[in-house]
C-alpha cells in the first residue's frame, strides 16, 4: 500500500512538469527570409509595411530609421531549472530616405551582434555641493532640523 501510495505521488509530480520544451517568440517571424526581398533604391514604405508590418522602433533624424526586432527563445532542460536560451535574436535596421525609398538596410543575427564592442570610460561627475538636487536636499535638511528657524547660525 506504501509503494503504490508513493507512486501515485511520483507520478503526479512528474505529470506536472511539462518535458516538451517551450519556444516563445517575439517581432516579426522569419525576418532573416522576409529581409531578402527588400532591395535597396526600389523597394518604398508600403513594400516594407506590407512584407514585415509596423516596425518596432522608429526614429527620425535626417532620414527615417525603422527598427524590426525577431528572438526567439525556448526553456534549457529540466536539470538547468528551465532556464530560457535564445535561440534567434535578429536586428534589421532600415533606413528610409525622405522620397519614401529604402536607403539602406542593415542585418544583424546573434553573431554579428557579439562583435559589438562598448567602451569602458566612464563620464566625470559634476561638483556635487553645486546641483541643484544636492542645494534642495541641503535646504530640505535645514528646515527639518529647524523648522521655526530660532537655532543660531553658524
Amino acid at each position: 500500500m506504501k509503494n503504490l501510495f508513493l507512486f501515485l505521488i511520483i507520478t503526479l509530480f512528474f505529470s506536472a512538469c511539462n518535458l516538451n520544451k517551450i519556444e516563445k517568440s517575439h517581432g516579426v517571424h522569419h525576418l532573416k527570409i522576409k529581409q531578402e526581398k527588400l532591395i535597396v533604391s526600389k523597394s518604398n514604405k508600403n513594400d516594407i509595411i506590407k512584407l514585415l508590418g509596423a516596425p518596432s522602433t522608429k526614429s527620425t533624424f535626417d532620414n527615417d530609421l525603422w527598427i524590426y526586432i525577431e528572438k526567439k527563445t525556448n526553456t534549457t532542460s529540466l536539470w538547468s531549472f528551465g532556464k530560457n536560451k535564445i535561440i534567434v535574436n535578429n536586428v534589421l535596421v532600415l533606413e528610409i530616405n525622405n522620397k519614401g525609398l529604402l536607403n539602406k538596410k542593415e542585418f544583424l543575427d546573434i553573431n554579428k551582434m557579439e562583435d559589438i564592442k562598448f567602451t569602458n570610460k566612464t563620464t566625470a561627475t559634476m561638483n556635487k555641493k553645486n546641483t541643484f538636487v544636492y542645494a534642495f536636499l541641503s535646504s530640505m535638511r535645514q528646515k527639518i532640523n529647524d523648522p521655526l528657524g530660532k537655532r543660531k547660525k553658524r
